[in-house]
């Protein structure tokens, strides 16, 4: 647009040379239009501002979220238009259905007088679980003639966390496994010295602690002590988000199978009272999210777009890690963790299981969700059982056959497999799994 302004003053300092008098109003008229339009563009793009409200920021898959964006004029002079749009992921929109439904318009045409407001409203539907930026507001307006435009985000973005699904074992009492207390288990991974199962001849080589020296002096043998073992309750999921383990074909849904199994597994075993925890190769979508940069001049929508859209990738090699306990706050925690999980190309699963093995509690159950049985799952889970872990598999895969020859080299190293066939077959693999936490 300068080199415009540098023609007009050009032209009119030529007519007034040559006393080209009517030449030389209608230069003056056209630079006067050109400088007003472009100082009333920039004086009507800094007086408005955008705040947004929405009606929750955590949610379950199935619940509403209404959003409000209030536009203000904060200026004395009124604008005439101005272009109202609220930015949505792609990725939440791109779906049929989207992850997130939509019921209304983001984008709207208003007018502001002097110190006037106006609103925006629409309506989303959360139809998958997820970690989804919702804004922030691209403003847009300019003089009447569309000489000159301006653009500006505003309303920094709020996020939006929708819960994975989490599929109830109908019929099934969780708690009615344990009417009395813990349940002994015949794992004997340690043996527990304040529980006494029993007395047994002695042999060569017990301890002296061990010897039980009443039933010995009764007898007139020595006898020593048996022990109970101690119990292993609860479990630690380990799941396998890793972006080559997943065939592309059957994505999103084999992963988001994975998801829910994972979400049904942690609240079963939380109903219980028992320790859970998760421990997962997959990336944290809030590494994703652009923290800075809403203040800059943007010349083009497109430009206001790319600022304010979510970061494509992260390249940080971190697993995400939910230590294993009980408490009254765990299951959040965990349901937290896989709302925001997405697959990612990070660390392997013998990587994942090599740097957290220190941190996997040997007193619970790893149980490990992977789609596939391939030579870096069987390595992991080799790694496991070698160093003492009980360890249990589930494999999303729908095939029987596939499932059956997958099955065969981790039977082979005493390792359970359960199929998760879909979501309809997913009470069938969580309560098994629950009641081997439990006993």
């Amino acid at each position: 647009m300068l080199h415009w302004i540098l023609a007009a003053a050009i032209v009119l300092a030529a007519s007034l040379i040559f006393e080209l008098t009517f030449l030389a109003y209608a230069m003056e008229a056209l630079l006067l239009l050109l400088v007003g339009s472009r100082l009333l563009a920039r004086w009507w793009i800094e007086s408005l501002s955008a705040q947004r409200e929405t009606s929750r920021v955590v949610a379950d898959v199935g619940d509403t979220v209404s959003v409000v964006i209030r536009i203000r004029n904060r200026g004395l002079l009124p604008i005439p238009w101005c272009l109202v749009e609220d930015l949505l992921p792609r990725a939440a929109v791109m779906f049929d259905p989207p992850n997130l439904g939509q019921q209304g318009r983001r984008t709207k045409l208003v007018m502001l007088a002097p110190r006037g407001t106006a609103e925006l409203r629409y309506e989303l539907q959360c139809n998958m679980r997820g970690y989804y930026q919702l804004g922030p507001t691209v403003l847009e307006t300019g003089d009447l003639f569309g000489l000159h435009r301006r653009y500006r985000v505003a309303a920094a973005p709020h996020f939006l966390m929708v819960y994975p699904k989490v599929v109830p074992l109908l019929g099934y009492d969780v708690r009615s496994r344990r009417p009395l207390g813990d349940v002994r288990l015949t794992h004997r991974l340690f043996e527990d010295p304040t529980r006494i199962a029993g007395v047994r001849a002695y042999v060569a080589g017990d301890p002296i602690r061990r010897v039980h020296w009443r039933a010995s002096a009764r007898t007139g043998t020595l006898h020593s002590k048996v022990y109970e073992p101690s119990a292993i309750a609860g479990m630690t999921l380990l799941l396998d988000f890793h972006q080559a383990s997943h065939d592309p074909r059957n994505e999103p849904v084999r992963s988001e199978l994975a998801i829910t199994a994972a979400a049904s597994l942690s609240q079963a075993v939380y109903e219980m009272g028992q320790q859970v925890g998760l421990v997962t190769n997959g990336r944290d979508a809030a590494d994703r999210i652009r923290l800075q940069g809403w203040g800059f001049d943007l010349r083009t929508r497109d430009a206001a777009r790319k600022a304010a859209e979510m970061l494509p990738e992260s390249h940080r090699l971190q697993p995400m890690v939910v230590p294993t306990r009980a408490g009254a706050d765990q299951l959040l925690r965990i349901l937290a963790t896989l709302a925001r999980l997405e697959l990612t190309d990070g660390l392997t699963l013998p990587q994942l299981v090599g740097e957290c093995m220190h941190r996997l509690p040997r007193n619970a159950t790893v149980v490990v969700v992977v789609p596939a049985v391939t030579d870096a799952a069987i390595l992991a889970m080799t790694m496991l059982k070698r160093q003492g872990f009980v360890v249990a598999a589930v494999l999303s895969l729908w095939d029987d056959y596939a499932f059956s020859v997958a099955s065969g080299p981790l039977l082979a190293l005493g390792i359970d497999t359960y199929q998760l066939k879909d979501e309809a077959g997913i009470a069938s693999v969580v309560a098994p799994l629950v009641h081997r936490a439990a006993a």
